[in-house]
C-alpha cells in the first residue's frame, strides 16, 4: 500500500481556506458568488479607489493549464477583484505573460494593473519596464512597485546616480507608468529608509498579519506613517504565507478581517483555483470590521505563536527573496 501523499504549502493553504469559508456560510451556499460588491477604498493619494482584495500574480503563474489562469484572471474581475498583482521576475514572466492575455478582450479597461521591477539602476529598470508592458499587452502601467526591497542596501542602490529611482521619474513622465510605490517582507527599517529618501511614494507593500504586531512590526513601525503622509498601504502575507495556518491559533476569516480592520487600502492574496476566488470575495463582500476590543483579544491569543517570528520565516531568513534579489546580492539560490 502506497504511502499518503502529504499536501504541500499551497495545498494545504487551499484547502483549509476554502474549508473554512465553507463552515462560514449558509448550506449549500459557500460555492455561491458573492451577493453584493466587494467594498472599495481609496489608494491613498492617488485618487483611484481600489477593492479590498486583490489578487496575487504569483500564484497566477502556478497554474499549469494557461485556459484555467485566464479564466481565473477574468472571473476574479469580473467578482470585482481588479487590483491585479504582479512582478517582472514571478515565474520568469510567464504571470505577466498569463494576464497580459486575460486583460484582452475589454478586461484591461476594467483592471487596476500593478507589477514590480526588481532592477536597482535606471537602465534594467527601463528594461524590465518595457518586458513588463509587452507581456501585459499595455501602454501603460496603474502601480509599478520596486520588488522585495529586503537587503539594507537597497534603498542606496535604487537612490544612487542611475539608480533605479531615476527610472521611475522617466517612467511616470513618458506616461508609461500613473503611480509609484516599493515592496518588501523582511524588515521595517528597510521601509522607514526608503521612506526617508525624499521621494513621495504612492504606495508601500508590506506584510500585515496578527502575528506581525508583535515581531518586526510593519503595523506598528510603518503602517502609522503611511497614514500620516497618506501614502496607500497593501497589505501581503496575511496569512504569513500560509505558516499562520499551521501555528492554528486564528482561522483564515479571523486573519483576513483582522487585516481588513487596518488603515489598508487592500489586501494582495494568492488564490490559485476558482473556489478560492470565490470564497474569498464573499468573504471581502461580508466584510465587517473588528472593534477595538476584537483585535486586542486576537493579539492576545497570537503572542505566543509570534514570538522570535517563528512563523514568518520571511523576515528571518533568505529562502522567500526571489531569484533577482539573490542574482544581484550574489546569493546562491539554495541558502536559506
Amino acid at each position: 500500500m502506497k504511502a499518503p501523499k502529504h499536501p504541500n504549502r499551497r495545498d494545504f493553504l487551499r484547502q483549509t481556506l476554502i474549508g473554512v469559508c465553507a463552515a462560514s456560510l449558509p448550506a449549500r451556499a459557500w460555492a455561491l458568488l458573492p451577493d453584493k460588491p466587494i467594498p472599495k477604498r481609496p489608494l491613498g493619494k492617488t485618487g483611484v479607489s481600489v477593492p479590498i482584495l486583490g489578487l496575487g500574480g504569483y500564484h497566477v503563474g502556478t497554474i499549469k493549464d494557461e485556459r484555467q489562469a485566464i479564466r481565473l484572471v477574468r472571473e476574479a474581475i469580473d467578482l470585482g477583484i481588479t487590483f491585479l498583482d504582479n512582478a517582472w521576475e514571478y515565474h520568469h514572466g510567464r504571470s505577466e505573460e498569463i494576464v497580459g492575455k486575460a486583460l484582452q478582450g475589454g478586461y484591461r479597461q476594467k483592471a487596476f494593473l500593478m507589477t514590480k521591477v526588481h532592477g536597482r539602476d535606471k537602465k534594467s529598470s527601463l528594461s524590465q519596464l518595457e518586458d513588463s508592458l509587452r507581456r501585459l499587452k499595455t501602454d501603460f502601467i496603474d502601480l509599478w512597485q520596486f520588488h522585495e526591497v529586503v537587503y539594507e542596501d537597497d534603498p542606496d542602490l535604487i537612490f544612487a546616480k542611475d539608480g533605479g529611482i531615476e527610472a521611475a521619474y522617466e517612467a511616470k513622465k513618458s506616461g508609461k507608468v500613473r503611480f509609484v510605490g516599493f515592496t518588501g517582507h523582511k524588515d521595517p527599517k528597510i521601509h522607514l529608509d526608503m521612506l526617508s529618501k525624499g521621494f513621495d511614494w504612492d504606495t508601500v507593500q508590506m506584510p500585515v498579519n496578527v502575528l506581525d504586531a508583535h515581531f518586526k512590526s510593519f503595523q506598528k513601525n510603518v503602517l502609522p506613517v503611511l497614514v500620516e503622509r497618506n501614502i496607500g498601504a497593501i497589505a501581503m502575507k496575511t496569512l504569513a504565507d500560509g505558516h499562520l495556518l499551521k501555528a492554528g491559533v486564528v482561522t483564515p476569516q479571523e486573519a483576513l478581517t483582522y487585516v481588513w480592520s487596518q488603515p489598508v487600502s487592500t489586501i494582495v492574496s494568492g488564490m490559485d483555483s476558482l473556489e478560492l476566488v470565490r470564497n474569498q470575495a464573499r468573504l471581502a463582500s461580508n466584510f465587517v470590521p473588528l472593534s477595538a476590543e476584537e483585535q486586542e483579544k486576537l493579539l492576545q491569543r497570537t503572542a505566543k505563536a509570534a514570538k522570535g517570528g517563528a512563523f514568518e520565516p520571511f523576515k528571518t531568513s533568505n529562502r522567500y527573496d526571489g531569484w533577482k534579489g539573490r542574482e544581484i546580492h550574489g546569493i546562491p539560490l539554495g541558502q536559506a
